[in-house]
C-alpha cells in the first residue's frame, strides 16, 4: 500500500483546549489521541504564525530563514520594513524535498506560501495572499477548479479585530467550512503523497473570543452570548477533521499540529514610551494624541533604541557606523544590550509586581542570523502582555490594543497529535519541538532528512 502523510494544521490551537477543556466535544480528535500519541509542541522564538509555520515546514529556525516576523528590516535605515512572502524562503520546504524524490504534494493555506512557486503538486496559498484576484494557486488553472467546487472560499476573514463579533463568528464558521470542502475535493481528486493544510480560523477565534471563555481574563464576560463560541468552533473543527479521516486509509499517517498556543492578554506595554522614560528614545516633539510610531518624529542624534509593537516586542539599537545616524559606539553595543535586557526584565505592573518579561538575544537562540535580526526580542510578561508600538500614551501600560480589539496573545506551546502505522506507542508523551515535525514527515515517507534540518522527529 502507498505510504502517505496527512498534516492538518490548526493555527494557534492550544493544548488546554484540545487536550482538556473541549476534549469531550472533539470525538475524532480524541480517538486519534487514544490510538496514537499526543502532546505539547514547543514553538519558535517568537511563537508567531510567520515564521513558525515555515520553520515547521523546513526544519529551520527563524534566524536560518532570516525571517523574524511579518515585517522585517530590509536594510539598516530607519523606515525600510517589508512584509515577507514566499520568496523570502530560500531553503527547501517539505513539498520541495518530497518532490525531488518523485512524490507529489497538496498544499492548502500554509502561511508564507504566497506567491506560489512551481513544485510537483497543487498549492492554494495562505492568508497573506492579497486577494482572490491575485495569482494564488499552482498550477494557475486550479483557480478555476476552486471556483466550481468551493465558490465561497475565503483566504481569511476580512477583519478579526472588530467589535462586530456576531458577524465575525458567522464568517469564521463559513470560512472553515469552505476550506475543508476544498480539502475534501483535493484529497479525492489529486494524486498525493503529502497533504498539508492550515486552517487560520482557530487563530482568529482566539483573538476575538478568548475573554468570553477564560474566567481569568481581565475583561471576562460570564453571561455573554459568545460564551460558547469557542467550544462550538472546536467541535466544528473536529467534525471537519472527521470528514477528512473518512477519505484516507489506515496506511496514512495523520498529524494534527499547531504553530503555537494561546493565552489571555492582560494588557500592553508601550515599548516606545518605556524607551523614552528610560532615556533611550528622544522625539522631536511629543504627540498630543496616540499616534503610530514613525521614524520621522525621532531625534536620531539623541536616540539609542526604538521598538516595534506586536504580540512580542522587537528592539533595534541605533549603532554608530551601522544606522544612518547611529550614536552607540560599536564597542558599547553589548553593554547597552545587556543594560536594556536587565531593565526590561525588571518591568513591574501598576501594583509593583514584576510581570516576568523575558528578553532574548537572537544569536543565542538561533543557529545563525541571516538578513537583519532585531537586536533584542521581548516577551512582555512572558507573553501575557503584548508590545504596543504607538506613541503619545501617558503611561507605559495600556489596556486597549492599538491595532483593534484583541483578547489573547500567543503562547509558546502548541499541540501535536500523531497516528502512524509505524508508531506502536499510544497516549500522552513529553513535549516535542516544532522543528521535529519535518524530519518526522520525511521519515514516514521513507526519505532521509537533510543534515541541515533541526529536530529529531517525534516517534
Amino acid at each position: 500500500m502507498k505510504k502517505r502523510v496527512l498534516i492538518i494544521g490548526w493555527d494557534c490551537a492550544a493544548p488546554e483546549l484540545v487536550f482538556d477543556a473541549f476534549r469531550d466535544d472533539m470525538p475524532n480528535t480524541r480517538r486519534l489521541m487514544e490510538e496514537g500519541i499526543y502532546g505539547n509542541l514547543e514553538s519558535t522564538i517568537p511563537p508567531i504564525t510567520v515564521p513558525a509555520w515555515m520553520c515547521m515546514m523546513t526544519g529551520r529556525d527563524p534566524g536560518e530563514l532570516g525571517i523574524y516576523g511579518f515585517r522585517n528590516r530590509k536594510d539598516y535605515s530607519y523606515d525600510n520594513l517589508y512584509i515577507v512572502n514566499s520568496h523570502a524562503v530560500t531553503v527547501p520546504t517539505l513539498w520541495d524535498i518530497v518532490g525531488i524524490h518523485g512524490k507529489k504534494s497538496v498544499v492548502l493555506g500554509v502561511p508564507l506560501s504566497y506567491p506560489p512557486k512551481p513544485f510537483p503538486g497543487w498549492m492554494v496559498s495562505g492568508f497573506l495572499t492579497p486577494s482572490l484576484n491575485s495569482q494564488w494557486c499552482f498550477p494557475p488553472r486550479l483557480k478555476r477548479e476552486i471556483a466550481q467546487v468551493a465558490s465561497d472560499y475565503l483566504i481569511d476573514v476580512p477583519n478579526f479585530r472588530t467589535e462586530r463579533r456576531a458577524e465575525l463568528a458567522r464568517e469564521l464558521f463559513q470560512m472553515t467550512a469552505a476550506r475543508f470542502k476544498l480539502a475534501r475535493h483535493l484529497l479525492q481528486t489529486k494524486a498525493w503523497d503529502l497533504f498539508v493544510m492550515v486552517e487560520m480560523g482557530s487563530d482568529r477565534l482566539h483573538h476575538a473570543f478568548w475573554r468570553f471563555w477564560d474566567t481569568s481574563h481581565r475583561q471576562h464576560e460570564p453571561h455573554s452570548p459568545f460564551s460558547d463560541t469557542m467550544r462550538r468552533y472546536y467541535a466544528t473543527l473536529d467534525a471537519e477533521l472527521g470528514s477528512l479521516l473518512k477519505l484516507v486509509d489506515e496506511n496514512t499517517t495523520v498529524l494534527i499540529v499547531s504553530d503555537h498556543g494561546a493565552k489571555r492578554m492582560d494588557g500592553g506595554i508601550c515599548i516606545n514610551e518605556w524607551l523614552q522614560q528610560h532615556g533611550y528614545l528622544t522625539l522631536k516633539t511629543r504627540p498630543q494624541e496616540i499616534t503610530p510610531f514613525s521614524p520621522n518624529v525621532v531625534d536620531w542624534h539623541r536616540t539609542q533604541a526604538w521598538g516595534e509593537g506586536g504580540y512580542y516586542g522587537r528592539i533595534f539599537l541605533n549603532v554608530k557606523g551601522r544606522e544612518p545616524q547611529g550614536v552607540i559606539p560599536p564597542q558599547d553595543y553589548e553593554k547597552v544590550r545587556d543594560e536594556l535586557k536587565a531593565r526590561l526584565e525588571a518591568i513591574v505592573d501598576e501594583t509593583g509586581e514584576n510581570i516576568g518579561t523575558r528578553v532574548f538575544k537572537p544569536e543565542e537562540v538561533y543557529r545563525e542570523c541571516r538578513n537583519i535580526a532585531p537586536d533584542l526580542v521581548v516577551y512582555f510578561g512572558n507573553l501575557y502582555w503584548r508590545s504596543v508600538g504607538s506613541i503619545g500614551y501617558d503611561s507605559i501600560y495600556t489596556y486597549e490594543n492599538d491595532t483593534g480589539p484583541d483578547d489573547c496573545n500567543h503562547a509558546q506551546m502548541g499541540i501535536f497529535v500523531l497516528k502512524s502505522p509505524q508508531c506502536e506507542a499510544t497516549g500522552p508523551v513529553p513535549a516535542k519541538h516544532l522543528f521535529d515535525i519535518a524530519p518526522l514527515v520525511l521519515e514516514e515517507l521513507g526519505i532521509a532528512a537533510p543534515q541541515e534540518m533541526r529536530g529529531q522527529g517525534v516517534t
